[in-house]
């Protein structure tokens, strides 16, 4: 698996989150009992799937090594789509957060991400 897995938080949440030095996750995360993160192959499906055109996100870049056995990779959605993604079945600790930045929406109503997600 990856070093690196990553999260889309809203921008209140993620406020929040750095205010507690934790991010709880959202109300989609209470729901399913763990946070939802993607592998940088996977991000830009789970965004266009989850998270399509919506406003004011932070991208976050977590160290899946630093996270430990809170961390699991399982099938998504009951095996719905291919592959495995990574669910942390607990807080996010900042100090396993390599970097965050803004998620803006592109002109078409895209999210555009860094170069380095595929």
């Amino acid at each position: 698996m990856e070093p690196l897995i990553y999260t889309m938080v809203r921008d209140a949440d993620w406020r929040e989150a750095r205010a507690a030095g934790q991010y709880r996750g959202s109300a989609e995360d209470a729901r399913d009992g763990f946070l939802h993160f993607s592998t940088a192959a996977q991000l830009r499906a789970s965004a266009a799937r989850h998270r399509a055109g919506q406003p004011d996100l932070w991208l976050v870049a977590a160290d899946a090594a630093a996270l430990g056995v809170a961390l699991r990779w399982e099938p998504a959605g009951g095996g719905s789509r291919p592959g495995l993604f990574p669910h942390l079945y607990g807080p996010l600790p900042l100090a396993a957060v390599r970097w965050s930045m803004p998620l803006p929406l592109g002109p078409d109503g895209a999210h555009r991400f860094p170069e380095d997600i595929p």
